[in-house]
């Protein structure tokens, strides 16, 4: 195992793991099962999985020794990415600047219910303590969310899989969504929900219904962003986790 023990081996797997999702993604022609980050995440578990099982070692040791230490360095590039939301930003701050109290008000209360509605769900489906941590930063983008779990006690990587999860959910039914509830009469609304919900992947369908959506998307991730640090950590404590 001391051969594939190496950063290299996580960044290589990483990026081999991502195109091979990319790949799937464009011969489906935007089937939502292969969208790069899902497939990239089932792909990497079942490698890690095999590898484990070869080297006769549990598939935590693998990730912490061989993975972790690549995924790692991959991981730090994710937070100053964040900042390419700030060029759909600027070209319509003049959207941002006349409706910021609605935005800021609409991202507060939207994620203090979402927290809500999350706990109901995780108690009901018989989530500890723990696992409910997990949950409740999912609204943010994933490198916030990581972080703000493990501070409050939670899972970082049970919150990265929803995170995940929500992306590919909301660039399946994104299209549906917006046809059914005719939501893209309202380019303001649409962007804030696509950004809150699906991050990153709801931010790049944002992009393809308007300028408007998307620079309200790109918004929607950097001051969820901000929301959650400040109210998971007082919500959790509200509710006793």
């Amino acid at each position: 195992m001391k051969y594939i023990a190496n950063p290299l081996f996580g960044v290589f797997l990483s990026l081999v793991l991502f195109l091979i999702g990319q790949w799937l993604f464009k011969k489906s022609k935007g089937f939502f099962l292969f969208q790069p980050l899902f497939v990239s995440m089932v792909l990497g578990i079942a490698v890690l999985v095999i590898l484990g099982k070869y080297f006769n070692v549990t598939t935590a040791t693998v990730y912490a020794k061989a993975y972790k230490p690549g995924g790692d360095i991959i991981f730090w590039f994710i937070t100053p990415a964040t900042i390419a939301f700030a060029v759909p930003l600027y070209k319509r701050n003049d959207v941002v600047k006349k409706n910021w109290l609605v935005i800021l008000l609409g991202l507060i209360v939207g994620t203090f219910i979402s927290m809500v509605l999350i706990t109901l769900v995780s108690k009901a489906v018989g989530l500890d303590k723990v696992g409910i941590r997990s949950m409740l930063s999912q609204s943010a983008t994933t490198a916030v969310a990581m972080p703000l779990t493990s501070s409050i006690g939670g899972n970082a990587s049970v919150t990265a899989m929803a995170c995940i999860i929500n992306a590919v959910v909301i660039y399946a039914l994104g299209k549906q969504l917006v046809d059914w509830f005719k939501l893209n009469s309202d380019p303001l609304g649409t962007g804030l929900g696509l950004g809150t919900a699906g991050h990153t992947v709801g931010s790049a369908f944002a992009l393809q219904l308007g300028s408007i959506q998307g620079a309200m998307a790109a918004v929607a991730v950097v001051a969820t962003a901000l929301v959650d640090n400040l109210l998971v950590p007082i919500f959790s404590h509200m509710i006793g986790l």
